[in-house]
């Protein structure tokens, strides 16, 4: 049942030396959180690490995390089901893994909110995987429990968000919830900007259903929009009020072209 690397040595480092001086770069100093208050969220993007570690890996080492966290994703291959959970195993990068909490994954599956075991939508979706290697470097010790999302409804996530909230709440240890996104893609940096803006705005004062609705509205190519609207809804019930931007950035800041980017940021909801 263990997850294996398929985009290690294309988006990041497939040697473990590597990987671990790549991880000592984008985040030289850390600070486990020791007891809360731990953030509800955490959004940070999913690129190769030379478009999108610097912010990963800043906003990761600037959170209180506990040591389990609901890791949600978008679906960018089609496979798999609306809410797809991988229940059981480790999940597996070069040098390292971390264990997946079958307890809360089955929770989770039997909530009656839409969410099944299926693995056919990890197996080759990049958007978790890149993240957990930061997440290892924060605590090797960490649970994580992954979910790959596609559903679209708005009340479908708001659903799927309430009840994972209710399943964190009546948990005996803190969880959080780390959402994997990138903002736009393949426009101007100066578009991009103005578009993100708007949906940053929105996650910034804790508004799922504006969030969804600014993205959809304004065609913004926000990628993990599903995920992070159902985990915006999530951490409303868990009291979450607003959240802070720590980064924002494109990949024009690697190639030079500012004409064409991807564009990433880094956002904590306290």
């Amino acid at each position: 049942m263990n997850r294996q690397p398929v985009v290690a040595g294309r988006f990041y480092p497939e040697s473990p030396e590597q990987l671990n001086q790549e991880l000592k770069k984008y985040m030289p100093s850390i600070s486990p959180a020791q007891g809360g208050p731990y953030d509800r969220l955490v959004m940070v993007p999913h690129a190769g690490y030379v478009f999108s570690g610097e912010p990963c890996g800043k906003t990761i080492a600037e959170s209180r995390l506990p040591s389990t966290v609901f890791l949600l994703g978008p679906n960018h291959t089609g496979l798999g089901s609306p809410l797809s959970v991988w229940s059981k195993g480790s999940w597996e990068f070069p040098g390292g893994k971390l264990d997946v909490d079958e307890e809360l994954a089955a929770k989770l599956i039997e909530s009656g909110a839409g969410f099944v075991t299926n693995e056919a939508a990890h197996t080759r979706e990049h958007s978790l995987e890149v993240i957990v290697p930061f997440l290892h470097r924060l605590n090797p010790d960490m649970k994580i429990i992954p979910v790959c999302v596609s559903a679209a409804s708005p009340s479908g996530l708001r659903k799927a968000g309430e009840f994972m909230a209710e399943i964190i709440k009546n948990h005996t240890e803190p969880v959080s919830i780390v959402v994997s996104s990138d903002m736009s893609h393949f426009i101007s940096s100066d578009q991009a900007k103005k578009m993100d803006s708007m949906a940053l705005e929105a996650i910034i004062r804790m508004d799922p259903k504006d969030l969804y609705s600014i993205v959809s509205s304004n065609q913004i190519s926000m990628c993990g929009v599903l995920p992070m609207t159902m985990g915006m809804f999530a951490a409303k019930v868990l009291g979450a009020t607003s959240g802070r931007l720590i980064e924002y950035t494109n990949s024009g800041k690697a190639t030079g072209d500012y004409k064409r980017v991807v564009a990433y940021a880094g956002v904590i909801i306290s």
